[in-house]
């Protein structure tokens, strides 16, 4: 059993770089040369590729939670030092999901929506931490900052991938981190309006 379950990851995060590297049209054959298995053992664990597909996608959520909960957890500021210092590990996770939003359709939905809903668990995590302020409408803000996150990721890499063709994902999200970190931490810490007029009249009118 316990051979299975450490095949099955193999192939899993096989995948998830043969999937970020090359898109989902990459067949079986190409995963398994990669595992180092048979085609046949891939169908074996995981049914078809959209099964494999489906698994991928819960160890990239799954990843993304276990940081999250690392840098919530670590006193002050040494949670996001760390994973701007290693930021470049998250490269395969940042490249399987541009091409998962790319491909769209229903599991790249679902993977959005679970990403929404996990980081709404994760920023009440951080609220209750004292790290956080509490939002009026959390699930609505979880929401916001995952689709602008996400489509500011997906945007500057696609832009990229048009320039360059075929790009190196660990100095793309190097260079990203580099560039986009300092602006978006003053603005989440300090803000930018001045008072909070709009916000007001806009609650009002929810």
């Amino acid at each position: 059993m316990t051979s299975d379950l450490t095949t099955a990851a193999r192939i899993r995060d096989a995948a998830i770089d043969v999937f970020g590297e090359n898109g989902f049209q990459v067949g079986v054959r190409a995963i398994a040369a990669a595992a180092g298995v048979s085609p046949g053992l891939v169908n074996h664990h995981f049914g078809s590729k959209d099964g494999l597909r489906a698994v991928c996608d819960e160890r990239i959520l799954e990843i993304i939670r276990v940081e999250k909960g690392k840098a919530i957890a670590a006193p002050g500021p040494a949670g996001m030092i760390n994973a701007l210092a290693e930021i470049e590990v998250y490269a395969p996770v940042i490249a399987y999901m541009l091409r998962s939003f790319q491909a769209g359709g229903s599991l790249a939905e679902s993977l959005l929506e679970h990403m929404i809903a996990d980081a709404e668990k994760y920023m009440q995590d951080a609220v209750e931490a004292g790290k956080l302020k509490p939002s009026r409408d959390p699930a609505a803000r979880a929401r916001y900052i995952v689709l602008c996150h996400v489509g500011a990721m997906n945007l500057y890499l696609q832009l990229r991938v048009q320039r360059e063709g075929k790009i190196d994902y660990r100095k793309a999200i190097r260079d990203i981190a580099e560039e986009t970190t300092f602006p978006a931490l003053e603005l989440y810490t300090q803000g930018m309006l001045t008072d909070s007029t709009m916000l007001e009249a806009l609650d009002e009118e929810r």
